[in-house]
């Protein structure tokens, strides 16, 4: 099909990533004439790059817990309709091999290519047109349906589906283009902001923690309620690694994080049965042998000298516990949309119906994947929604 006689379409679906092709692929199946439009040279570009360009493409655990939202319970019918063993059924079908890294993280033993291949392949089984450079510079809800200005062309349709994503990782095209479709349609955006990001530290803190660039440790990290006990990993400017991420998405500025350099240890009691069993041995010889040595010197430098487990009272031993378990951090921001996975907030879920993703005043209207106020956690539940999403909206265009 050309240019010059696709004039009119039952739906156009502005963004060519993970939503944007599931959605597409639905649509199809359903014999709807659907026009798939993509701004960059190839489909799937977070996709390619994602997992280290093995695509973490779900997670055995994707439930609704997993999900940040202003309305948490959103996310649940779309996670309910489309599982991630739904997914992975396509996976295995499509004969890619996967493997579970940790945590209920799954992952292509091969390339992320492979999937955006099997997405390609059914778009393709589905008659979907994929326009690629083609960005939808404008499109107006009229009495004959959606107009989309695309270049030099106008396409009509009956269904309009935003799916171009949020603000993370802009050297990858990311821009605010659903945002702003978002607000000339005349739906409220819950606040965007870098979500799974590292933090940067406070000039006290980047002086206490110098030196320490490339060591990590498995932590438990807190804010408020929340906690993950992952990786963190010291960086030039702050912190980063799977725990940081974590948190990362519940943080506000001038939150304070709250680090246990020691989960699994019991640590208040380990220093008291060593102060009977092994007196002379030095509080820091203690902690080497659980964590790296530079580590432990940063994390004891407020003490004016390390005496032996011996001479330790109980108060002693219950302040050096804080120093370990519970090391306060006030990050002074984050390395924001350029090093952030994915954008918190966006389109906000009460102008959306949850069972189709359609915009609840705009007839004909879907926004989905993370264009929308619907963020997972680290580990392949930001697909796991995109896949959702994309496939209950492919339902109703």
């Amino acid at each position: 099909m050309t240019r010059a006689d696709a004039q009119k379409f039952d739906v156009v679906v502005i963004g060519a990533g993970a939503a944007g092709m599931m959605c597409a692929i639905e649509a199809g199946k359903r014999g709807r004439r659907v026009l798939l439009l993509e701004k960059s040279r190839k489909c799937g570009q977070k996709i390619l790059i994602s997992g280290g360009g093995r695509c973490n493409f779900t997670n055995l655990f994707a439930g609704p817990e997993k999900f940040i939202s202003e309305n948490p319970h959103f996310c649940k019918s779309a996670l309910r309709q489309y599982t991630q063993t739904d997914f992975i059924a396509l996976v295995e079908k499509h004969d890619i091999a996967y493997h579970e890294k940790k945590l209920g993280q799954l992952f292509c033993d091969d390339s992320s290519n492979r999937i955006v291949a099997m997405l390609e392949k059914q778009c393709d089984q589905a008659g979907v047109t994929i326009w690629l450079e083609s960005g939808a510079e404008d499109t107006k809800n009229t009495e004959e349906g959606f107009v989309t200005s695309v270049g030099r062309q106008t396409i009509y349709s009956q269904s309009l589906v935003i799916a171009t994503g949020g603000l993370s990782i802009p050297k990858m095209g990311a821009n605010d283009i659903a945002y702003r479709m978002a607000k000339a349609f005349g739906l409220p955006l819950t606040n965007p902001k870098a979500g799974l990001v590292p933090f940067t530290f406070a000039p006290e803190d980047k002086k206490r923690f110098a030196d320490l660039t490339g060591v990590s440790a498995d932590v438990e990290i807190r804010l408020g309620k929340t906690c993950f006990r992952e990786n963190l990993l010291f960086t030039h400017r702050g912190l980063s690694g799977p725990a940081i991420l974590q948190i990362s998405s519940f943080w506000e500025p001038g939150d304070a994080v709250t680090i246990d350099f020691l989960p699994e240890v019991h640590l208040e009691k380990l220093l008291k049965e060593k102060r009977r069993s092994q007196p002379k041995i030095q509080v820091s010889s203690l902690l080497k042998e659980f964590l790296p040595t530079r580590l432990v010197s940063k994390l004891l430098v407020s003490l004016d000298n390390l005496p032996e487990i011996g001479n330790c009272s109980d108060k002693h031993i219950r302040n050096l516990v804080k120093l370990v378990k519970l090391v306060k951090i006030y990050p002074t921001g984050t390395e924001g949309y350029a090093k952030a996975e994915i954008t918190v907030g966006g389109v906000s879920t009460a102008a959306l119906h949850s069972k189709t993703m359609e915009a609840k005043d705009v007839k004909g209207l879907f926004f989905i994947g993370e264009a929308v106020d619907v963020t997972g956690f680290l580990g392949g539940y930001n697909f796991q929604w995109a896949w959702s999403s994309g496939y209950v909206a492919g339902q109703y265009v």
